[in-house]
């Protein structure tokens, strides 16, 4: 039986532009609370909101803080504006069904209405931040996703945008490639290119689809 091949991609910042809408949402939680919004932002850039939330609102309820967070995020999906990277589309519908799935940080709910919105296919499998009690950097979101296809890890290729989905990917044994940024994310990827549409004809000769 000839080898098969999966790919494995992170969701924002891979296929799609969302950074506007996790400014937005981030300056709205904080001016919930007089917070500046440029600082909460810069911080929320380099950690998990738990983690952002120690660090400028230490003295406030961890879970009613995420709550907020949510509220904005559902409500950015209802009536934000997403865009997909270029490519990513054709790149999507050209992949055979079965060998790729979404590993992302963000929940399936609102990943799912972000694609519907934006027209970008829907695989089978997405591993949102609910199917995981670790999240990237930690192995096992992609794991997880490798075990679902009935894939081997080294039969998977991770692409992402991230440090710390790099990390997560390179842990669980796995070929992952960078996207969409001049240089290189920290995290030593196998390889690296300026934008999803400049890798889509090697994910797809990866995958054996050319």
């Amino acid at each position: 039986m000839p080898r098969r091949n999966f790919i494995l991609f992170d969701v924002d910042g891979t296929l799609m532009d969302a950074v506007a809408n996790q400014r937005r949402v981030w300056h709205a939680w904080a001016a919930r609370h007089g917070l500046d919004g440029d600082e909460v932002y810069a911080v929320a850039l380099r950690t998990r909101p738990v983690e952002t939330f120690a660090a400028v609102v230490p003295d406030l309820d961890p879970d009613v803080c995420l709550t907020l967070l949510h509220e904005l995020e559902d409500a950015d999906v209802r009536s934000g504006e997403y865009s997909a990277f270029a490519g990513a589309a054709e790149l999507l519908t050209a992949l055979p069904t079965g060998s790729w799935a979404l590993v992302t940080s963000n929940y399936e709910h609102r990943v799912r209405g972000r694609f519907e919105r934006t027209g970008l296919p829907l695989p089978h499998l997405v591993v949102d931040a609910a199917s995981v009690t670790e999240g990237k950097p930690s192995p096992a979101p992609y794991l997880l996703a490798a075990d679902r296809l009935g894939a081997s890890p080294a039969d998977c290729l991770v692409v992402e945008d991230a440090p710390s989905g790099v990390r997560s990917g390179l842990d669980a044994g796995m070929t992952v490639w960078t996207v969409n940024s001049p240089d290189a994310p920290e995290g030593g990827a196998h390889r690296h290119f300026p934008s999803l549409a400049a890798a889509a004809p090697e994910i797809l000769a990866f995958a054996g689809t050319v």
